[in-house]
């Protein structure tokens, strides 16, 4: 028996421990790759497979197990996603972006109602073939884009636990919208919590950049409440340089990138914003050609979803983005096409 373990770890140990060395070394040197989603989706699956395999003819079982319990995660998502969205406008009001979450569950119910009607209607041999076909093809959809937004969601997690050097040089942070104008938001303050403590667990200590201008309604800039906050809790002064013009997240990376560049010294940077949009800024960071370490702040559990579906969307609409992800969903649609045609 130990025998054939042994054979079965030389077989495909090295196979599986090579793809998940790829899988956190792409991580490591490009995490705004979305590619490394779908290598993550990979890893975990080829990782399933090899576990399963440990239990020689009781494999099959296992694996219809895990793909059952994940059958049934899956068809919980879109009741999880509704019930978010409801207590989302409840605490935040309604408006697009806090729709979200209620909007995704309803579509993908959609789909999933789809995938039990095909299911159904292949099990009885019933002859609806023009709704067969539709529910099909509803299903396909739904499951083509929510996989996109699993892998996502799985990889912007992912991206948060990975372990950093705390050797940082610079850390800077992103601004959000103020309360009454003047003072930050629990949003924002958990991001100031975070780029704190990067500070102190780093042993040379870097300077902290605050990234935010004055919106039309605020009485001063993002930058300056946060950099009273920090003053606040113990920050030298010495220690923080204002970013106060920005407007947009672009912006943010890039001011804040000429400020870094027109310092002498090292210039290792860290990049702190609300876990959800680290990714994001990632992306937008590498377009600007600021290479930088994202690291992330948490936020409250109800806010999560709808801030990464928001997010998701943003990536999306990307030019280069979308036209792959439409490439790959003609693909993927295209044995249901080849079906039409026969």
């Amino acid at each position: 028996m130990m025998s054939d373990v042994i054979d079965y770890l030389r077989t495909i140990g090295p196979f599986v421990l090579v793809v998940w060395i790829v899988t956190i070394v792409c991580t490591l040197r490009w995490p705004q790759r979305y590619f490394n989603s779908l290598l993550l989706m990979f890893s975990l699956l080829v990782t399933v497979v090899f576990f399963a395999g440990f239990f020689g003819e009781m494999a099959g079982y296992i694996l219809l197990a895990v793909f059952l319990l994940v059958s049934l995660a899956l068809f919980s998502v879109p009741v999880l996603l509704i019930l978010n969205g409801i207590q989302m406008i409840k605490r935040e009001g309604f408006s697009l972006s806090h729709i979200l979450s209620l909007a995704l569950g309803v579509v993908v119910g959609i789909g999933e109602i789809a995938a039990v009607i095909y299911v159904f209607n292949m099990a009885f041999s019933i002859e609806w073939s023009s709704i067969n076909l539709v529910a099909l093809f509803l299903f396909l959809t739904v499951f083509y884009f929510s996989a996109l937004i699993l892998s996502f969601v799985i990889y912007t997690i992912f991206i948060q636990i990975m372990p950093h050097r705390m050797n940082f040089n610079y850390i800077i942070i992103h601004g959000c919208g103020l309360i009454d104008g003047e003072r930050i938001s629990k949003l924002l303050s958990n991001r100031v919590d975070k780029a704190i403590e990067v500070y102190n667990r780093c042993k040379t200590k870097p300077v902290i950049i605050p990234s935010g201008g004055k919106g039309a309604d605020e009485k001063i800039s993002e930058a300056e409440a946060m950099k009273r906050y920090l003053l606040e809790h113990g920050i030298p002064e010495s220690d923080i340089l204002l970013e106060d013009r920005s407007t947009t997240t672009e912006e943010n990376l890039i001011n804040s990138r000429d400020i870094i560049d027109r310092r002498l010294g090292k210039k290792k940077t860290a990049l702190v914003s609300s876990n959800y949009h680290i990714y994001r800024c990632l992306r937008l960071a590498r377009q600007v050609g600021f290479r930088c370490t994202g690291i992330g702040a948490k936020v409250a559990l109800y806010y999560w979803p709808s801030a990464l579906i928001r997010e998701f969307v943003a990536v999306f609409v990307t030019p280069g983005f979308l036209i792959i992800a439409l490439i790959g969903y003609v693909l993927f649609l295209s044995p249901l096409a080849f079906l039409l045609l026969q």
